[in-house]
């Protein structure tokens, strides 16, 4: 793990502030004693299922998250995540060249995220509650919209999947303005196994990452993709070997560092040529809502099934 300059609110900062001004790669300080402070004071470095460390060296706010239960998106992870976009923003916007890069990983052994929180689903289409779902999955929208606009700052955001990113887990990934996989990382979008279809993003991106007919294809079949697939298809940017996922990424982040303002206009132009909206992947998600609720029993013991061995993997 990077670590130049780790901060913990509840401890020593003194020492860490001058680790990290004399760390960054222009061998001066540019974030002066108040940006120290506000980065050393965060609550970023306090998140229950996220844990965060700041790298000046590499102008670089890792992240990974920590589950505490299924290695899914359960609401604290949800509640974390944003909380991860908004502070990030509170303590880098406006203070130009600090913050270049984003990087989101996983702590959770061989598994990146396998999305949904299914059991909860399951609950709520059982009890008919479509405003517990609708709540849901509007909150995962608005963190892929945070995603795809690089929490409306000048950086790159890296997704580093060392493990299985499945359903809503690969929803988000795909997000990322780079995707670097570990060779043994699956991918897919199963949804369709039990009535449903990813709702929070996955058509959106696809299409325009790969193309309508592509990304139909993708969603319609539920079937896992290897990395190297992945990245045959242009989704995944680099694939490394097992373990090497940390270290290939600040490799890339190395190498693209001295034109990061120019790969920075390029994502731009990107999202400008192919805009995505928060309203239309909200009206998905309703959409996703209608057909979640519409669900036979069958399909509800199939999702049971599902969130049963998400729970065997802890």
């Amino acid at each position: 793990m990077i670590d130049s300059g780790q901060f913990h609110p509840t401890g020593g900062t003194s020492g860490a502030a001058s680790s990290t001004d004399s760390a960054h790669p222009s061998g001066a300080s540019v974030a002066g004693s108040g940006h120290i402070a506000d980065i050393a004071q965060s609550t970023l470095f306090d998140l229950g299922q996220i844990d965060v460390r700041w790298d000046a060296e590499l102008a670089t706010l890792w992240a990974f998250m920590t589950p505490i239960e299924r290695p899914n998106s359960n609401m604290g992870l949800i509640r974390d995540t944003m909380a991860w976009q908004q502070e990030s923003r509170r303590v880098f916007a406006g203070k130009s060249g600090l913050l270049k890069f984003m990087v989101l990983g996983s702590r959770f052994p061989g598994v990146f995220n396998l999305g949904g929180d299914l059991e909860m689903f399951a609950e709520c289409i059982q009890r008919r509650d479509r405003e517990a779902l609708l709540k849901y999955g509007v909150a995962c929208c608005e963190i892929v919209d945070r995603i795809w606009h690089c929490n409306d700052m000048n950086i790159i955001n890296i997704g580093l999947a060392q493990g299985d990113a499945l359903g809503g887990g690969l929803e988000a990934l795909m997000c990322f303005d780079v995707i670097i996989a570990e060779r043994q990382t699956r991918f897919g979008l199963p949804e369709v196994l039990f009535g449903l279809f990813p709702g929070m993003g996955a058509y959106s991106i696809l299409q325009r990452r790969i193309g309508p007919v592509l990304a139909r294809q993708m969603i319609a079949d539920g079937r896992i993709y290897t990395a190297d697939e992945m990245c045959e298809m242009g989704i995944v940017t680099q694939v490394v070997d097992t373990g090497d996922g940390e270290a290939a990424t600040a490799r890339w982040i190395k190498d693209h560092m001295p034109h990061h303002s120019g790969y920075v206009g390029i994502n731009r132009a990107g999202r400008r040529v192919n805009p995505m909206t928060l309203t239309e992947l909200t009206d998905i998600v309703e959409m996703w809502t209608e057909t979640a609720l519409s669900l036979s029993d069958r399909d509800l013991r199939m999702m049971r099934r599902l969130a049963a061995a998400q729970t065997r993997l802890r």
